[in-house]
């Protein structure tokens, strides 16, 4: 089973998906925008990709200017911030068992599989 944050206005997170279904993969779908992620739930699958929070984040949206977030934000901010603004979240984003990846190419989500 594949957990996927999903935002379906964003043709990488479609197309990752159409991606993970062509391969029968079980997904779970999950429209984060909506159904926000805990800080508990960032930090667990920051765990899992094994990459600083700023690299789970999307630093082009406005959100983040606006929240006046920098790379330099400490992790514990920028989680708070993805928590509170999911839009901040880089998308897609799929979840396996304890491994986790993030669709950018949507291509990258093949390793869950």
């Amino acid at each position: 089973m594949i957990k996927y944050w999903h935002n379906p206005r964003c043709s990488k997170s479609r197309a990752g998906l159409a991606l993970l279904e062509e391969n029968s993969a079980t997904v779970e779908v999950r429209k984060y925008l909506e159904d926000a992620p805990s800080v508990e739930e960032l930090r667990a699958v920051l765990s899992q990709l094994g990459i600083p929070a700023i690299e789970m984040m999307r630093t082009g949206e406005k959100r983040f200017k606006e929240l006046s977030l920098t790379k330099t934000t400490s992790d514990d901010d920028l989680i708070q911030a993805m928590a509170e603004n999911p839009i901040l979240i880089e998308r897609p984003l799929a979840v396996a068992s304890n491994k986790a990846a993030i669709g950018r190419p949507p291509e990258n989500l093949l390793s869950l599989l």
